[in-house]
């Protein structure tokens, strides 16, 4: 059984931080020596940091190598750091989350440590959101796991986005790949509802979409939000609110789950949430953050706090039904039945070794109507299982890169 353990805290002063963080993973590792026969010495470290302590992260890391020594760390900087429950965001704080892992079935990688022959299944990925190859390197990285399935997000700081593997880094990408041996569980929550159709792209000049199923895109674009098209200049206000998913036909295996979730008046992961950036009237276009081309489903979308809720408790509810075992002792079976669902959640974990959940910057803290109650809407799902995370500039699944999203991905023991 892999065994995880997680600390977090906030104190103006990074030691003081780091001291409580450790002091509550060392006396989980304690209470797991008593609790087992035999157990490893931990060998992976999960490390975010907000943004205060970015100044000192080349010693806070020394800090944590010396303090477990052996252990091999990756991790970043975030607005907004996650832990079991809560969240810190724009303040000092940090997370740590430990596991006993087998050093053959993991490495960890940066531009200046390549993985050579290291049989990848998948990987967790960190890099910084200033490199203008960011989308070969997550393409060519996701083509080196044998599954092609990346998971992870964007630094984030407003000074300098820094992420770490074993040693702290600026630009390109870093993380930590496993072998097939690692058995993990990730999903893709949504954080935006569409406000309309889901629409054809049939004219486009890079990122202009000038025609949407054979119309003016900035006719369409108008008709869904219910604003007069005689002068778009009026709708600003609610243009600067509206959002853009795109997706690709050509995965013709999302198309039915695609439906489905717009049904439900959501978005599936094979959609990629992009700003709408400007307007072309003479040409009645609609300019987007990215490239789109002709065939791509196109549908205009605003976030949404309920359907975003919703959206994270369905996939919390997928992971912890893939990670159950199919068939259980009769009294937790029964116990579970009879118990609601926050219960349930609290009382059983089995399956569940840690987690580490990336969450978009523009998600925390009012978006869902509360400070933490994302991380509480986590906990209440999964139980209080290990975790640790941040708030990224940008979100990383499969080979995807997502914006107002959540990755959830879980460890199984």
């Amino acid at each position: 059984m892999k065994r995880f353990a997680h600390g977090h805290a906030t104190h103006p002063d990074w030691r003081m931080a780091l001291a409580l963080a450790a002091a509550q993973i060392d006396a989980q590792l304690a209470a797991a020596a008593r609790d087992a026969a035999a157990t490893r010495q931990p060998t992976l470290g999960w490390l975010y940091i907000t943004d205060h302590y970015a100044p000192h992260a080349v010693t806070l890391l020394a800090e944590t190598h010396q303090r477990w020594p052996g252990v091999a760390w990756v991790g970043g900087v975030g607005i907004g750091v996650a832990a079991s429950g809560v969240e810190y965001f724009d303040e000092p704080a940090l997370v740590l989350m430990l596991a006993e892992m087998p050093a053959a079935q993991f490495r960890v990688f940066s531009g200046a440590r390549p993985l050579g022959d290291f049989p990848a299944h998948t990987a967790q990925v960190h890099a910084d959101p200033r490199n203008a190859e960011l989308a070969e390197l997550i393409g060519d990285m996701s083509d080196r796991t044998a599954t092609g399935y990346l998971f992870g997000g964007l630094a984030s700081a407003r000074t300098e986005p820094l992420h770490f593997a074993d040693e702290v880094l600026r630009g390109g990408m870093s993380g930590v790949a496993f072998t097939r041996a690692v058995a993990l569980v990730s999903r893709v929550t949504q954080g935006c509802q569409p406000v309309g159709p889901l629409r054809r792209v049939t004219e486009v000049d890079r990122n202009v979409v000038t025609g949407l199923d054979d119309e003016p895109a900035l006719d369409c674009l108008l008709r869904d939000l219910g604003v007069s098209g005689n002068e778009p200049r009026e709708a600003l206000p609610r243009l600067r609110q509206t959002l853009v998913g795109l997706s690709d036909p050509r995965d013709a295996a999302a198309d039915g789950a695609r439906d489905t979730a717009l049904q439900r008046g959501a978005f599936g992961p094979d959609v990629l949430v992009r700003h709408l950036v400007g307007l072309d009237p003479s040409r009645r276009g609609i300019a987007i953050a990215d490239h789109a081309e002709v065939g791509m489903r196109l549908a205009f979308c605003a976030r949404d706090k309920e359907a975003a809720r919703r959206d994270l408790v369905r996939i919390c509810s997928e992971i912890r039904d893939e990670v159950e075992p199919e068939t259980l002792p009769l009294a937790t079976a029964l116990a579970l039945k009879n118990a609601d669902a926050g219960e349930a959640a609290s009382n059983y974990t089995h399956g569940i070794a840690g987690a580490v959940y990336v969450s978009c910057s523009g998600r925390g803290g009012p978006h869902f109507g509360a400070p933490s109650a994302e991380l509480h809407i986590v906990r209440h799902a999964l139980g209080d299982v290990p975790l640790v995370g941040f708030f990224a500039s940008g979100e990383i699944a499969r080979h995807h890169l997502y914006g107002y999203t959540g990755v959830l991905t879980v460890f199984r023991t």
